[in-house]
């Protein structure tokens, strides 16, 4: 079940990008745009992260800090945000409880396969943990600019 606008985010820690490691609750006070892909360095993938690395200066106007969370493992995170400059935060969930927390891990289907992967998402959270907006099938055009009119309406 995925948190609707008005629940609690859940909470999470997980390792990033870096060596580093993130937690929701020690980003009070700020914004917080959370959004789930699927793989690192696929080509879907890889326009969302570079819309948001180019939009980044006028999400670091509003406050808000962008977190991108796949499963992908740390290291495959350090060369994709160094091959695509890629200035925000790269959350691994190599464990999947963040993408289960969220509901974004959910069966998906390919030339009639069947499987388990992430669902394009984002979940835009205030500055006291409250998710006010989701976007679930994310298409990539047009949506790092909606996300961001959200954010500046906070």
């Amino acid at each position: 079940m995925s948190p609707q606008p008005g629940d609690k985010a859940p909470d999470f820690t997980m390792p990033t990008d870096g060596s580093g490691m993130v937690t929701l609750a020690q980003l009070r006070g700020k914004p917080v745009v959370l959004y789930f892909y699927p793989k690192d360095d696929t080509s879907g993938c890889t326009a969302e992260a570079c819309g948001f690395r180019d939009s980044v200066p006028d999400y670091g106007k509003t406050g808000a800090v962008v977190i991108a969370v796949s499963r992908d493992s740390v290291a495959s995170h350090d060369k994709f945000k160094k091959k695509h400059q890629l200035p925000f935060i790269l959350g691994s969930d190599e464990g999947g409880k963040v993408t289960e927390d969220y509901g974004v891990w959910v069966e998906k289907s390919m030339y009639g396969r069947k499987y388990m992967g992430i669902e394009r998402a984002t979940f835009l959270i205030d500055e006291d943990g409250v998710v006010r907006h989701v976007w679930h099938k994310v298409k990539v055009s047009g949506h790092v600019a909606d996300v961001l009119k959200a954010v500046q309406a906070l």
